[in-house]
């Protein structure tokens, strides 16, 4: 899942490997520090249907629990994405575990998250090649919790993918709004340098050789209209 290197982080994390992701665990915040996982083309468009069987992990002692969330107003908001962990029974019951789970308002996560969510399912079945992404959040002093595990709620989140054949990395940050707030579709908004998001989480990733950073606007292209039917032939239903 780090094909590249473990990241080097400021926060105390625990390692926890899943058959479809990594996640670096904080215990003391009940959150990922970070989540890096490699998409295969072959496994974008899984044909599993989505459990929500969110459950605490058994091999964190710290893990959230479900109830953490309840009455919140907060999504339990996936890091490593079910809709990326479809391919197998296994996997999509582990993407549900509560320590790939972040406290996200609903109009992020259902909003232009889920539209990068989607991005890169569509980059990888329609460039056919694989993307490593990582997955993390900014969080710290100052920062509300909820529930009775006291789980902090970050005040952004990022996203880096990285396109394993090509070498080309591009980076996203997103506020989490207070009001909820609709931060619209365009996702060039939100691309910030890699270098940034890195000093700011207080993290240094491992990057291929060679590492190319896109320029805003740069990014590669997503047809998700043919995405939607791909994932329909394949699948059946919606092509959700």
């Amino acid at each position: 899942h780090s094909p590249y290197g473990f990241a080097q982080t400021q926060k105390q994390a625990v390692p926890l490997c899943r058959e479809g992701y990594l996640v670096a665990y904080d215990q003391s915040a009940k959150i990922p520090v970070y989540v890096a996982y490699t998409l295969l083309p072959q496994n974008a468009l899984g044909c599993f249907p989505r459990t929500n069987a969110f459950v605490a992990d058994k091999n964190a002692p710290n893990s959230s629990k479900p109830e953490d969330y309840a009455s919140t107003g907060y999504d339990k908001g996936h890091a490593a994405p079910d809709g990326d962990l479809s391919w197998s029974q296994q996997v999509e019951y582990e993407s549900f575990l509560m320590t790939n789970m972040y406290p996200q308002h609903g109009s992020l996560n259902r909003g232009i998250w889920k539209l990068l969510e989607t991005s890169v399912r569509g980059w990888a079945v329609q460039t056919n090649q694989s993307y490593t992404i990582f997955v993390g959040a900014f969080y710290g002093a100052g920062d509300e919790f909820i529930g009775a595990g006291k789980v902090i709620v970050p005040h952004g989140f990022y996203k880096i993918v990285i396109n394993n054949t090509t070498k080309e990395i591009a980076g996203w940050r997103f506020p989490h709004t207070k009001p909820y707030v609709n931060l619209g579709n365009d996702l060039t908004k939100f691309r910030v340098p890699i270098a940034q998001i890195q000093q700011e989480a207080g993290i240094t990733y491992a990057f291929p050789v060679g590492a190319v950073e896109l320029q805003p606007g740069q990014e590669w292209p997503v047809d998700y209209g043919a995405l939607t039917n791909a994932k329909r032939a394949k699948c059946g239903g919606s092509g959700e």
